[in-house]
């Protein structure tokens, strides 16, 4: 039975989810939710600045986007409850508006007759999940209605610890993302309440606070009060680096580090994180499906345990696709209920 999703905002990280799911016979995509006419839609989906052309095509046919197999229906709501997902079809919803990412919020979806939702940014309140892909996928319970999928710095830094630290042990850790600019900043200095967070991303390097320490320490316990972090926007379009540091519970070389993730990059980790030793740069990873490529070149040790590792990341590619494992997860778990019954 095909995966039936519906999203609530078609930005970048929406419309790369329908590019590579455009000709996935087990993925539907019956609903898009935007406040953007359909034809600026259409043509976004053809034609980014980021990714290049659409490999496929997308037209318009009346009320929707055709874009492959997939036919979706464009409607124009701004809130959660604006969309009467059970009507459409939709079991599963996506929430990528970035807006929206409160409890009470995410659960007028569920009212609206959304079976699941996905929140793509880390919830401000408590809601029922957590999960990052390669880490705590398997926690997934029936009940859960309301999931995030983290975010892609999440992602990187979860999986990297996850091998530092079932391999040898992590002390402690401190990470910096230096990320690509994203789609709240402006081009040009503009009064916003954050003083920093108000000049141009264009033209500067700007220090931000980053979710992915705090919600690395619920994924691994052992981490709590041990893990801290910032993040430094920067003026590239996409294109992100995890720099961390950490103290391993036992003095580890460079080269014995490399070993512990090469391996996990070819055995349980294989798809999630790649291992490379060329001498690559930001854009070298635009496009990659990896939630992670570990950069074999930038690792140090000072061998008293200290150890510096740089992990890279597509932040709106590779995300797409762990948003898009979740969905078939949380599908599984429905059919599964549905068959029980």
């Amino acid at each position: 039975m095909a995966v039936r999703i519906g999203i609530m905002g078609f930005g970048r990280l929406g419309r790369n989810m329908l590019r590579i799911a455009h000709d996935e016979p087990d993925l539907e995509f019956r609903a898009v939710s935007d406040i953007a006419d359909i034809d600026s839609l259409v043509y976004l989906l053809q034609y980014s600045t980021v990714e290049g052309p659409f490999a496929a095509s997308a037209r318009r046919e009346g009320n929707c986007i055709v874009a492959g197999r997939q036919k979706v229906r464009v409607l124009h709501g701004s809130r959660p409850g604006d969309v009467p997902w059970d009507v459409l079809g939709c079991d599963i919803v996506i929430e990528s508006t970035g807006r929206f990412r409160r409890r009470a919020d995410l659960e007028k979806h569920l009212e609206a007759g959304a079976k699941r939702v996905i929140l793509s940014t880390p919830a401000l309140d408590d809601i029922d999940r957590l999960v990052i892909n390669g880490v705590n996928e398997g926690e997934l319970k029936d009940s859960d209605l309301l999931v995030s999928g983290g975010s892609s710095s999440v992602h990187a830094l979860a999986l990297l610890l996850k091998i530092l630290h079932e391999g040898v042990g992590v002390r402690r850790a401190c990470m910096t993302t230096v990320h690509a600019y994203t789609s709240d900043q402006q081009l040009s200095d503009t009064a916003k309440p954050g003083l920093r967070w108000s000049r141009s991303a264009a033209q500067n390097i700007i220090p931000n606070t980053s979710w992915a320490p705090r919600a690395v320490q619920e994924l691994i316990p052992d981490l709590r009060g041990k893990l801290s972090g910032m993040a430094l926007n920067v003026p590239v379009p996409a294109g992100s680096v995890i720099d961390l540091n950490a103290e391993l519970a036992k003095p580890l070389a460079a080269a014995e580090v490399n070993t512990l993730v090469r391996e996990a990059a070819a055995g349980p980790y294989k798809g999630l994180i790649d291992y490379t030793e060329e001498a690559i740069v930001s854009s070298d990873v635009v496009g990659s499906s990896a939630s992670g490529v570990f950069d074999a070149q930038a690792t140090m040790s000072l061998g008293n345990g200290m150890v510096k590792c740089v992990i890279w990341y597509d932040n709106g590619w590779g995300y797409a696709y762990r948003m898009l494992e979740l969905a078939r997860l949380l599908a599984k778990r429905l059919g599964a209920k549905e068959v029980a019954r």
